[in-house]
């Protein structure tokens, strides 16, 4: 798993409406880069519709977020038009970027294994390096959590 300090590779993939977004077109502002499992699933909605809700307090900071699930982008436009979501959700259907990141890795439900997401979110200096990273993220106020790390981040760089 990539940590605070590791440079972020490159890396491009489609949007919710088909438009590639590469690391390099954001690269010089923060970014918040959250992986999730599933669009229209309890704690995804949850944390989608919280990142929406504080996206005008990211913006206020120079920050963009994206959101990362291994769903197609017609999912991911579907959820985002379900829910009226405002940020930008990236389609990782290969994984590519979950295993550049390490969040897809073995889980335990039910007694059963399987691959999948491990819920995660990294704060992006402009500098392209990691500057923040929680695992196994518990959805509720996680938001708000990101926010103030971001804003103390800041502080911290006399931004």
């Amino acid at each position: 798993m990539l940590t605070i300090g590791d440079a972020v590779p490159d890396f491009c993939l489609p949007n919710q409406d088909d438009e590639e977004i590469c690391f390099r077109d954001i690269k010089g502002r923060w970014a918040v880069l959250y992986f999730y499992p599933k669009d229209n699933t309890p704690g995804c909605t949850t944390q989608a519709c919280d990142f929406t809700a504080a996206l005008p307090a990211f913006d206020g900071l120079n920050a963009i977020i994206l959101g990362v699930s291994p769903d197609s982008a017609k999912k991911h436009r579907n959820f985002i038009e379900k829910k009226a979501l405002k940020i930008t959700l990236l389609a990782d259907e290969e994984k590519e970027l979950c295993n550049l990141f390490g969040i897809w890795q073995l889980k335990k439900f039910m007694g059963k294994e399987y691959m999948g997401v491990v819920r995660s979110t990294f704060i992006i200096n402009p500098e392209g390096e990691i500057a923040a990273v929680w695992t196994k993220v518990r959805v509720k106020e996680h938001a708000s959590i990101v926010k103030d790390r971001l804003e103390g981040l800041q502080e911290e760089n006399n931004i």
